[in-house]
């Protein structure tokens, strides 16, 4: 973290801070003295500079909070959540609110007690991530509940009928399509689903997906023998990416990037390499996943256009104007890289 420069020290060099916003002298000096024509992106690429290089930012410059808005987000051991959490404070911040972060993990705070906490912090709003509303076995009194109270509120990829707010997600028809014909161009005639629980509304989606995806591109009328319900964790990829090998399947879909990584493992657990004998597909595009062994082919989730919907929610019915009440679903793209390759001529053996 950089150290706050020592009374008396020399002003900010504007040098300095464009060689490291990668902006000109000029535009540097524009967002230091406040003048208008800067871009929000260009502006916060100076303000990130001056912190990094250990200037304090002139005081007309200094963040000065709307108010609090709450992110509820799931355990941060899975690298996509994470990113999305980042992705909402900066968007909260550009708008003048603070971003006030619970995140919970098993044994930890329920997402029960962080609403509490939140709703003693005095917050303007709320966003849900893959909380309790993506999961169809959980009662949506608690969302009802902050209706009642006027609490704003967005959720991110999950859906709970009959809740008063603002949904946004990923379009996993589309991902999943997407993967298997892929998949099914390099030739795989065996592609397997590792997923999550069933009671989970993104796992649910996944599925129907996936079956749909392999009775349109493979002519399979029965999916369920290719499909592995585990955790979505390492170890969960990689024991269902064992279990898939061993039947005989030469590519994977994963329903997330943590789970791919546990497959990759597995696979190589059973005498097997990535991707010469077995094809591996995550699902996040998850940060530094294209630098793992090998580089991981992925459904990228368009986490930008997600953090930007729900904040422009939450603030505008902050504002008095409420935002859609239907689901809006944005479109995910496949990034391939090494981690999948054509199918291997004579099937796959695993090793004993």
């Amino acid at each position: 973290m950089a150290r706050k420069r020592a009374a008396g020290a020399p002003k900010p060099r504007l040098l300095d801070i464009a060689e490291v916003s990668g902006v000109s002298t000029a535009t540097v000096s524009r967002v230091l003295n406040g003048k208008p024509g800067v871009g929000d992106d260009v502006r916060n690429s100076v303000l990130a500079a001056l912190d990094m290089l250990g200037y304090e930012r002139p005081a007309a410059l200094r963040h000065k909070t709307a108010g609090l808005v709450g992110v509820v987000v799931p355990e941060l051991s899975n690298p996509i959540f994470p990113a999305i959490a980042q992705g909402l404070e900066s968007r909260l911040s550009q708008h003048g609110y603070t971003a006030l972060l619970c995140t919970q993990s098993p044994g930890g705070t329920t997402e029960d007690e962080s609403i509490e906490l939140l709703l003693g912090q005095g917050v303007s709003g709320i966003i849900f991530v893959s909380g309790l509303h993506a999961d169809a076995s959980q009662s949506h009194d608690r969302y009802h509940d902050l209706r009642r109270r006027g609490i704003p509120l967005a959720f991110i990829n999950g859906w709970a009928d009959g809740v008063d707010g603002t949904f946004v997600a990923t379009d996993d028809a589309v991902g999943m399509d997407s993967a298997v014909r892929h998949l099914v161009s390099l030739g795989h005639t065996r592609i397997g689903l590792l997923i999550g629980p069933d009671r989970l509304v993104p796992a649910q989606r996944k599925i129907t997906s996936f079956t749909t995806a392999l009775a349109d591109h493979l002519g399979l009328e029965d999916a369920e023998p290719h499909i592995f319900r585990t955790l979505y964790t390492l170890e969960g990829g990689h024991a269902a990416a064992e279990r898939l090998v061993e039947s005989g399947h030469t590519a994977l879909i994963c329903g997330s990037d943590l789970m791919a990584l546990g497959a990759i493992r597995g696979v190589r657990g059973r005498g097997l390499r990535v991707p010469e004998d077995v094809s591996v597909i995550g699902y996040d595009d998850s940060p530094l996943i294209a630098f793992v062994d090998p580089p991981l082919t992925t459904v990228h989730q368009p986490v930008t256009a997600l953090c930007q919907a729900v904040v422009s929610a939450v603030i505008g019915e902050i504002d008095g104007n409420p935002g859609p009440r239907t689901e809006l679903l944005y479109r995910p793209e496949l990034i391939v890289r090494a981690s999948t390759t054509a199918a291997p001529k004579d099937g796959v053996t695993a090793s004993a």
